[in-house]
């Protein structure tokens, strides 16, 4: 709720910030344009403050990340990060400017009307920087392959084993190179020869970052949470400190509210008399989304814990094993439904992947 005497609208960029300062008593606006740097920010709404009383600043979440709001927050100084997409803008608002923008936000801060996004500690956006860089190493390793493939492919060269890209199927390639890919051109050999380097630097890239984080999921503020969300079938260590870091703080939701935060819940548009559900809405977390649709798959086959699943309960309490346990046969169960009722599949994946963000919560949440 606003109640300081001033509300303070940051259009931040990489290389300014416009801010607008709104009196909520004289009405008076002060606007100003600053050089992009949270100290003088941070100087000038101290300046602001002592003229116009107790002040309120925000800024849209972008780009430019969380340290200014951490500064403001150093210096005494309230503020809110507004969700871009929350934002309400005229309909027939057609100017748009970096003063327009700044007044904008102090106006809609002034009514209450900014939906606030959290402020992540250092420690988590680290954190998530870590996770999102193996990630973007995954993406990247599947386009290398996916290029190395289909060059063999175009030239007739298809590789006879069950299980690729492992010791095997690399000994298979470098006797392929070896053969000279049969009666291909030296534009073709070169070709071969950076997609594979390609491949081997960045599954080097990827085993690094996992050893990073398999470090972290043992030894720090996120063990825990690890440990509890990794007693869940298809969630290994990597997946769950990739949840908890991309979740942050579970204690904000409830076991309803966390799959609408995932985008997992169906979209919906009604008036008057009828109802209309349509997919899901995708909004939210994109990455922890992607962890849990995957995760879902594994609860489809029979489920029977083995080692793997006992090693992971025994890092956890009692209780949290025997929940993990129970959410396990839950969702198993759902599968079987789901099948007798001939969903389809990627439908009824859905369907586990938003209850089994209710399990994760549940689980991140016990203490």
């Amino acid at each position: 709720m606003f109640n300081e005497r001033t509300a303070i609208g940051l259009d931040v960029h990489a290389r300014s910030v416009r801010v607008a300062a709104i009196d909520t008593s004289s009405g008076e606006v002060v606007e100003a344009r600053l050089p992009a740097t949270a100290a003088e920010v941070v100087a000038w709404v101290t300046q602001i403050a002592a003229r116009l009383g107790p002040v309120h600043a925000a800024y849209e979440a972008g780009p430019t990340g969380f340290g200014l709001a951490r500064q403001l927050d150093a210096a005494g100084v309230a503020v809110t990060v507004a969700a871009p997409s929350k934002i309400l803008r005229p309909a027939g608002d057609r100017i748009k400017t970096d003063a327009r923008d700044a007044l904008l936000l102090g106006r809609l801060l002034k009514m209450d009307e900014l939906v606030a996004v959290r402020v992540p500690t250092v420690a988590e956006e680290a954190a998530r920087d870590l996770v999102r860089a193996r990630d973007d190493a995954r993406t990247d390793l599947m386009a290398a392959r996916h290029r190395l493939s289909k060059l063999l492919l175009r030239h007739g060269i298809v590789y006879d084993g069950s299980v690729t890209w492992n010791r095997p199927h690399d000994a298979w390639l470098r006797r392929v190179r070896a053969a000279g890919l049969g009666d291909a051109g030296p534009g073709t050999l070169d070709a071969f020869d950076a997609a594979f380097d390609a491949v081997t630097m960045i599954g080097a890239r990827r085993d690094r970052l996992d050893g990073r984080i398999t470090m972290l999921a043992a030894d720090s503020e996120f063990t825990g949470v690890t440990n509890r969300l990794a007693c869940l079938r298809g969630i290994s260590t990597l997946t769950a400190f990739a949840l908890a870091v991309e979740v942050g703080d579970w204690g904000r939701f409830t076991g309803r509210t966390i799959a609408s935060y995932l985008g997992l819940v169906p979209s919906e548009h009604s008036s008057g008399g009828s109802r209309s559900l349509g997919p899901i809405t995708k909004t939210g977390n994109t990455h922890a989304r992607r962890l849990l649709i995957e995760a879902a798959w594994h609860h489809k086959p029979l489920y029977r814990p083995g080692k793997t699943m006992t090693d992971r309960w025994a890092l956890a309490p009692a209780a949290v094993a025997a929940r993990g346990d129970a959410g396990n046969r839950r969702l198993h169960h759902r599968w079987q439904v789901l099948t007798v009722h001939r969903k389809k599949h990627t439908v009824a994946n859905t369907a586990i992947a938003r209850e089994l963000a209710g399990w994760c919560w549940s689980l991140a949440v016990m203490d």
